[in-house]
């Protein structure tokens, strides 16, 4: 037996009252457990269920807290719709993206207020200033086009000073913009730890080729991404090659999907207080843009595709969805037609959907009335066996009138057309240029451009279109204004070669 046991049994008063404290204090926690049940038990029967019907107000409690997790709502502005400012105004970009993709996203969150300050390698630039250039020593169209309402910064990211500077900016701005190959941003010191300790509130948004697996490493462009999202093998006629279309789906379709994104990351941040990474991938964009061919896919397995026009001329479905020409792809066939002209001009020609609704406008309108009742055409089922035969006699109406004149006789009985428009009837169409779908902008350095405007229209949020930034048209401007350098600093920056390039860069990019 050890000592300390033969101390607690020969002392028995101390044990007696140690004993005497514990049961008291048993009895009091379990008067006070039991008086804790009574309590819960009567407060639940007090409670009453709260069903969300009209006019039924909620509990106080919950009301309560639910008005505390709600962000703070500011009343409605007295100033005239358009005049209340821009739907972004105040998020601030870093712009480290180039050619198509990344600019494409960053220029439709500019034409929304946001400042984007689009960051530049001294001397050269983003690479299509000097691409498919048509006006010597002036910035390119593919450049021009692209980078609307932004400011130009140039930063040598491998000088210190130039480091010190992104570091500022990163602080400064609400999201990171880039579309650099795999791995570029790391390389530059730019992690997302890097990142997020400087501004937790970050947003890093990225447009990449793939997204994570085998082929996330390669370097993807617009064909190559048509290819791998699954619209070249849908596209063209079944007896031709895969062809890509001339929409650039892979890499402003995919731009526009990242512009969501951030959006997104921006709203729920009002919420969580801080960024997240944003990764809008192109094969992923192409083929949420190929949905319905995914959704074709599917259905092989339960039968031909009756929709398609192979079904109707008796040619068997492969496993694969086939190329389908100028089939709708979906519920109501249609076909491009000739128009007269046609034998001269390549775009004179139409869309026209046979609309089973407008089935019997579209027969007295060709002169076929007899198919409103016979059996092989009255229905859109007996129809898709003949859809070759009743293209080619609708064809033969269309060959007499020009693209136009179809479009405007087909209107009058709801019967959906849509003209061939080549890109000079629409540039001159006025039309587009009365809502700013197309505008005319002046350049210091080429001079008056068509260029597209915004596309998304909004009643309180008004976009106006300004012209490119040219190379490093900014820098001073961004360091001190913004970043809060004094004009010696900026000078001795400038000095030191972080913003400006040598003389040999120079010459290279004129």
């Amino acid at each position: 037996m050890t000592k300390t046991g033969k101390k607690k049994i020969g002392n028995k008063k101390a044990v007696g009252r140690n004993i005497g404290t514990r049961k008291a204090g048993m009895k009091n926690a379990a008067a006070k457990n039991i008086a804790a049940r009574k309590a819960t038990q009567n407060a639940a029967k007090s409670r009453k269920v709260v069903k969300p019907s009209t006019g039924t107000k909620p509990a106080a409690k919950n009301s309560t807290a639910a008005k505390a997790a709600r962000p703070r709502v500011p009343p409605p502005t007295t100033r005239p719709f358009g005049q209340a400012g821009k739907a972004l105004d105040g998020v601030r970009i870093l712009d480290f993206t180039h050619v198509q993709s990344g600019p494409t996203c960053t220029q439709l969150l500019a034409w929304f207020g946001a400042d984007v300050i689009k960051v530049e390698r001294p001397g050269v630039g983003d690479i299509t200033r000097g691409q498919l250039r048509d006006v010597p020593n002036a910035d390119s169209l593919y450049f021009t086009m692209l980078n609307h309402n932004k400011r130009s910064i140039t930063i040598d990211s491998k000088h210190p000073r130039g480091k010190e500077i992104l570091d500022r900016l990163v602080r400064h701005c609400d999201v990171l913009v880039e579309n650099f190959a795999p791995g570029a941003l790391d390389r530059m010191g730019l992690t997302w730890k890097h990142i997020h300790k400087l501004n937790p509130r970050m947003i890093v948004a990225s447009v990449k080729g793939f997204g994570p697996g085998p082929y996330e490493d390669c370097k993807v462009y617009e064909n190559v991404a048509q290819c791998a999202g699954g619209s070249a093998s849908t596209t063209g006629f079944r007896d031709g090659p895969p062809l890509v279309t001339g929409a650039q789906i892979g890499d402003s379709g995919t731009g526009i999907h990242l512009a969501l994104g951030i959006v997104c990351a921006l709203y729920q941040r009002n919420r969580s207080g801080r960024g997240q990474k944003v990764l809008a991938a192109m094969q992923d964009g192409v083929l949420n843009l190929c949905r319905v061919k995914l959704r074709d896919q599917q259905r092989l397995k339960h039968g031909p595709l009756s929709e398609y026009s192979q079904y109707g001329e008796g040619v068997p479905f492969g496993d694969a969805v086939p190329r389908a020409g100028n089939d709708s792809g979906g519920g109501q066939p249609g076909w491009i037609l000739k128009c007269k002209g046609w034998e001269s001009d390549p775009d004179a020609y139409i869309y026209f959907i046979t609309q089973a609704p407008v089935w019997e406008s579209i027969c007295d309108l060709i002169g076929r009335p007899e198919w409103k009742t016979d059996p092989d055409y009255a229905t859109p089922r007996a129809r898709l066996p003949r859809l070759r035969r009743i293209f080619d006699t609708i064809e033969e109406w269309t060959k007499t009138r020009t693209k136009f004149e179809v479009m405007d006789i087909c209107n009058r009985v709801d019967i959906p057309v849509g003209p061939i428009l080549s890109m000079k009837e629409i540039a001159e169409e006025q039309s587009l240029r009365a809502t700013g779908t197309i505008v005319e902008i002046d350049h210091p350095t080429r001079g008056k451009y068509l260029s597209v405007g915004n596309p998304i229209k909004m009643s309180d949020s008004i976009s106006d279109v300004v012209r490119s930034p040219l190379l490093g048209e900014h820098t001073s401007e961004i360091l001190g204004k913004e970043l809060g350098y004094s004009e010696m600093e900026i000078a001795e920056i400038r000095a030191s070669g972080a913003i400006t390039a040598p003389e040999k860069t120079k010459a290279a990019a004129a």
